[in-house]
């Protein structure tokens, strides 16, 4: 059920429960005791409704830092891709192959051909040393000459 429909529902039990009490379904009870009881039952709605609108805060409070978390990792991954794929383009060796660079949470792979097993090895290297690089993963193959 939504907040604001809780709160609604509580607003409108709470005026039922003084409509109720108001109208004398406590014979026993004098009407200062009905109103006190009335405005207890009110206090606690409120309270209930608090209770649920600091919930729904922390709630939206988690899944905002959750998805900028998302963002965040996003962003360096890609930003790492970019300075992999600088790397392997600076290179010699390398800069004229079609090497796909995939990153997720800091793992890049590396998938392809090399000319070498030398060359293979060197692309290793340049994405090890990308700040954020936790592993990679080289799936290049060897042309055969």
């Amino acid at each position: 059920m939504k907040p604001s429909t809780r709160y609604t529902a509580l607003a409108a039990a709470a005026l039922a429960s003084l409509a109720l009490v108001a109208c004398g379904e406590r014979e026993d009870a004098t009407v200062g005791q009905r109103m006190d009881s009335a405005v207890n039952e009110v206090q606690q709605a409120g309270r209930e409704m608090r209770d649920d609108a600091r919930q729904a805060g922390q709630d939206m409070q988690a899944a905002g830092k959750e998805a900028t978390d998302t963002i965040a990792r996003d962003a360096s991954d890609a930003a790492i891709t970019a300075k992999v794929n600088a790397a392997l383009a600076a290179d010699d060796q390398l800069s004229a192959l079609a090497i796909d660079v995939d990153t997720t949470n800091g793992q890049v792979e590396l998938k392809g051909t090399a000319p070498t097993a030398a060359a293979r090895d060197r692309a290793t290297t340049l994405a090890q040393a990308v700040q954020g690089v936790v592993k990679v993963e080289n799936r290049l193959t060897v042309q055969a000459s």
